[in-house]
């Protein structure tokens, strides 16, 4: 059972963002801080990309873990009502995150995936998110 009356819970899921959230600001923060520019949520692209390098032909998503999925993640706890709802719903988002990837890299794109649990450790996602953008620029 929700802890929370319905109209509350409401009101949390009416903020949930799918673009602009705080992971997102967070790496395009930290990617403009090292010098590459990118463009936004490429509507032409397969699964509308975050964060999008034309000229390097790469992308990056930034994925919530609950809404995502992320395996073996604290963060990625099923709800404890509506399962019935909330179990396809989620799963339609993994399997609509896999073919846009894919579909992205059978078009020559490379793809790279932060998960908001990752953005808490600042030098690591940092040296990840070099190693991409620098690799083949």
């Amino acid at each position: 059972m929700d802890s929370l009356l319905p109209a509350e819970r409401s009101e949390i899921m009416a903020r949930v963002r799918s673009k602009n959230s705080r992971p997102e600001l967070c790496v395009r923060k930290l990617v403009f801080a090292l010098g590459y520019r990118f463009r936004l949520h490429a509507k032409d692209l397969p699964g509308h990309p975050d964060l999008v390098f034309r000229k390097c032909r790469k992308v990056i998503f930034v994925h919530g873990c609950f809404w995502h999925r992320h395996a073996g993640c604290a963060l990625a706890r099923l709800p404890k009502s509506r399962l019935e709802f909330w179990i396809p719903k989620l799963e339609g988002n993994k399997q609509r995150d896999q073919q846009s990837r894919k579909a992205l890299i059978k078009d020559g794109w490379k793809v790279l995936t932060i998960w908001e649990c990752q953005i808490k450790r600042t030098e690591r996602l940092e040296s990840r998110l070099r190693r991409f953008l620098d690799a083949q620029r």
